[in-house]
């Protein structure tokens, strides 16, 4: 990373910005809770007591103060447990992604890929009955294997309206159903510049717009553009995760591509991979190419000396 990269990450990652953002996310937290009942809160401290006593005995061994991040991750990473995420699954989620996504990297400002996200795809992938099939209705108290962003998918009956859509009463991870209040305090953040307003722009609209173009040409495979931005966790993705400075790029140029990037594999493994939903993966995908995306913005045309050539 070059020490631009490295100055505006730090930037980033003050004491302020952290507390602001880790409000932020309380905010969600809290609608969770009145939406999905006081097991939220159970799934959250999980998370936390697990995160915190890794990160601890990692700031023993190193003999360094425990930074401020130990309040982020673990609360991003129960925003996106489905609310009936058993205790144990969400201890393992949460060590692992402190564990091999953030500790063993150095800790704060050194890490390659998002944390959270690690231990959400370390679940996903090994847990796949609970992480994909057992989602609560807010309004019946029924767990099924549906979502609207399933039902969109699979052309099942869509029985969810806008309202329900931006409000969050229906199935769906914790910190992706109440979307008005993610789009609310996402502009907040663009607002405070603590995140920058590039990548949610362009991952939103590369979704809406490759949806909108294949909706064109092929409607059975790509559904509405419109339902596409609104339904699964691209809104909390594209404002609370991608975002992330550590693992974003740090030129404007680079966030553009690393926006439309996101944008382009969540389109294509939504419609053409065997999972429904492609933030997570697209996430992981590029925080590997940020450094690439970077090195490339960063490239520097030397001028060629003029050569004398002898008669």
């Amino acid at each position: 990373m070059t020490q631009s990269g490295q100055t505006l990450h730090a930037d980033a990652l003050t004491q302020k910005n952290l507390l602001i953002f880790t409000g932020f996310l309380g905010i969600l937290l809290i609608a969770a809770t009145v939406i999905f009942g006081w097991y939220v809160l159970a799934i959250a401290a999980v998370s936390y007591a697990v995160s915190i006593t890794i990160e601890l005995i990692f700031a023993k061994i190193r003999k360094k103060k425990l930074d401020m991040s130990w309040m982020v991750t673990p609360l991003v990473f129960a925003l996106l447990m489905p609310p009936t995420a058993p205790l144990w699954m969400v201890a393992i989620g949460s060590g692992f992604g402190i564990f091999f996504g953030k500790s063993i990297f150095g800790g704060l400002g050194k890490t390659v890929f998002n944390p959270a996200l690690v231990g959400v795809l370390f679940v996903q992938i090994s847990f796949p009955a609970f992480m994909a099939t057992m989602w609560l209705d807010p309004v019946t108290d029924i767990v099924s294997a549906v979502t609207p962003l399933i039902s969109l998918g699979r052309g099942l009956p869509f029985d969810y309206s806008f309202t329900d859509l931006l409000f969050g009463m229906i199935p769906g991870t914790l910190g992706e159903t109440f979307r008005l209040g993610i789009i609310v305090l996402g502009l907040g953040l663009i607002a405070l510049k603590i995140a920058d307003w590039r990548i949610p722009l362009f991952f939103i609209g590369s979704v809406f717009l490759l949806t909108w173009i294949g909706h064109l040409f092929d409607p059975t495979t790509f559904k509405d553009p419109l339902l596409s931005i609104f339904t699964g966790g691209i809104m909390f993705g594209a404002f609370f995760v991608a975002t992330d400075p550590v693992t974003a790029p740090s030129k404007s140029i680079g966030k553009m591509i690393y926006g439309f990037g996101l944008g382009f594999l969540t389109v294509l493994i939504r419609n053409f991979a065997a999972f429904p939903e492609g933030v997570t993966f697209s996430v992981i995908i590029m925080n590997a190419i940020s450094p690439l995306i970077d090195n490339w913005n960063n490239k520097e045309i030397t001028p060629v000396e003029p050569v004398e050539v002898m008669a």
